[in-house]
């Protein structure tokens, strides 16, 4: 039985650390575990189930834990997220998820928190002070289910009509482990398939799909039922896990667990997230001038 998680670490796990076209490494900066991983070739992209592209996972102090805006770890941070964009030019921001369900609300909270300055410019900008700020566009699409448009036809429309370019797209994802959920933080340079984290894919948004790169930022907010009650249980043979499947998906209801505070991880990861992109974006604006803006 498959075992469901959006971590490219996790996937590693599972496959084994002896993959070939597998690049990993890892090192420690202001106290964060950070894992870069690089999937090369396409045997690798199968047996990890994951697109060929960069990775970068990195473990932090549990959300429920508030991040100051003058903490070095946010600039830790956002320097990763600045490594996988353009130098220059306007870059599009979308939260994806539903704000009404609060383990997928992670990207509509962050990006109603990321500075929208695409309208910022000529002799406002310089009256203000602000004309050094990037140019960003930030939307959230919601989701099929309340607007009719699938997520890819919004971001495909909103591409063709601004330009950007490079899209940053941030999503609540799944683990296999309860122990990530909220504690760690996953960038990576190929794209994203919107609902993956709860069996509900959609059409991918990468570069092939959009003509521009896609930078995927989230956090694990849930763990699929099935997969939780494997791994506790060592489950390794395909009747036991079958049987599991049928009782812990009744009607075939895929159930999913989250954390009891899922409402305080969500505001503050989405302010980690929301910090970090700002600081990213806008590399020559001091943090404490982007968390006045915010």
């Amino acid at each position: 039985m498959e075992r469901r998680t959006d971590l490219a670490v996790e996937a590693r796990e599972l496959a084994g650390a002896d993959v070939q076209g597998v690049e990993h490494y890892e090192r420690k900066e202001n106290g964060l575990d950070i894992s870069r991983l690089y999937v090369k070739s396409h045997q690798a992209s199968v047996k990890l189930k994951k697109e060929v592209g960069t990775y970068i996972t990195i473990d932090v102090p549990a959300m429920t834990d508030n991040f100051l805006s003058s903490d070095e770890r946010i600039e830790t941070i956002a320097n990763e997220i600045r490594r996988l964009l353009p130098v220059n030019g306007l870059v599009l921001v979308c939260g994806l998820g539903n704000i009404e369900i609060t383990p997928d609300a992670l990207g509509p909270k962050t990006v109603s928190r990321v500075l929208a300055t695409r309208h910022i410019k000529g002799e406002i900008a310089r009256s203000t002070g602000l004309n050094t700020l990037r140019p960003v566009a930030v939307m959230s699409p919601g989701v099929t289910g309340q607007t009719g448009i699938e997520t890819f036809e919004y971001i495909e429309s909103i591409i063709r009509k601004v330009r950007p370019t490079a899209v940053v797209v941030v999503d609540a994802l799944a683990s296999r482990r309860l122990s990530r959920l909220g504690c760690t933080l996953q960038i990576s340079d190929t794209g994203i398939s919107p609902g993956a984290g709860v069996q509900n894919h959609r059409q991918k948004i990468t570069y092939d799909t959009v003509g521009i790169p896609v930078i995927a930022v989230g956090v694990p907010t849930v763990v699929d039922a099935v997969t939780l009650v494997s791994d506790l249980l060592d489950v390794d043979d395909e009747k036991t896990s079958y049987r599991l499947n049928d009782m812990l998906s009744p009607d075939n209801r895929k159930m999913v667990v989250t954390p009891k505070e899922i409402d305080l991880l969500i505001d503050r990861a989405s302010r980690l997230i929301s910090l970090s992109l700002n600081v990213a974006l806008h590399k020559n604006v001091d943090v404490n001038l982007i968390e006045a803006l915010m």
